[in-house]
């Protein structure tokens, strides 16, 4: 594993700590556990920190867009999260208008955003403790379910604001390029755009899975 995953899978740990599976931090709102599950996480697992599952959404936002509807289908794109529009915060990406999934986002069907973050194998001859070492491997993971409805957006200038706020995130992230978004003719930037579907899902549901030994003996959960 390399450093930066292992400092980051450390301070999630750390965070999750001190969060608890049952208490939120503070300055922040708690989830409240959805009626109709989209995943199944054990209390040890469950994380409802609101803002630290926005930040969690926020730092790993390509995700895996959900359907059922009219059959099952799941696209892989980038998003950007509105932290402040909704209960719960609004999701916004694109698809290709090729993509059959259209039909779902016309419909306003229900979807489900996937989140994934670091995960990896973990070795029993790494753990530290009796029962660790004679334990069996596990999987550790981090992900974040948000589930919501499906609303096309086709007016121009909403898809043209919905592109420069995914090219500023991701640009930002890069640290930046000479390439201006901006600058280019919105005559042709609406033209390309007749290739894509936007959409906007507000958040209904939000939940956090993070397996990542908070319920495991202290030096099994450093070894791991």
């Amino acid at each position: 594993m390399d450093p930066d995953r292992r400092s980051l899978l450390t301070a999630m740990l750390g965070g999750i700590a001190l969060l608890g599976p049952d208490a939120a931090s503070a300055d922040a709102a708690v989830q409240s556990e959805p009626p109709d599950p989209s995943v199944y996480i054990p209390k040890a697992h469950l994380v409802q920190d609101r803002a630290f599952l926005h930040a969690f959404m926020d730092e790993f936002s390509f995700v895996d867009l959900v359907t059922t509807t009219p059959t099952l289908r799941i696209t892989h794109i980038p998003s950007v999260l509105d932290r402040a529009t909704g209960a719960y915060g609004t999701i916004v990406g694109h698809i290709s208008a090729q993509n059959d999934q259209v039909k779902a986002i016309r419909s306003g069907a229900r979807a489900v955003v996937v989140f994934r973050g670091p995960h990896g194998y973990v070795s029993p001859g790494w753990l530290t403790t009796p029962a660790g070492r004679n334990g069996v491997p596990t999987w550790n993971f981090a992900v974040v379910h948000a589930t919501g409805r499906l609303k096309a957006i086709d007016e121009p200038e909403q898809k043209y604001a919905l592109l420069s706020s995914l090219i500023r995130k991701y640009e930002t992230a890069i640290g930046g390029t000479a390439y201006d978004f901006a600058a280019l003719p919105k005559d042709e930037v609406f033209a390309r755009a007749k290739g894509i579907q936007p959409f906007s899902i507000e958040i209904e549901a939000l939940e956090g899975k993070f397996k990542l030994f908070q319920e495991r003996p202290e030096p099994d959960k450093a070894a791991a």
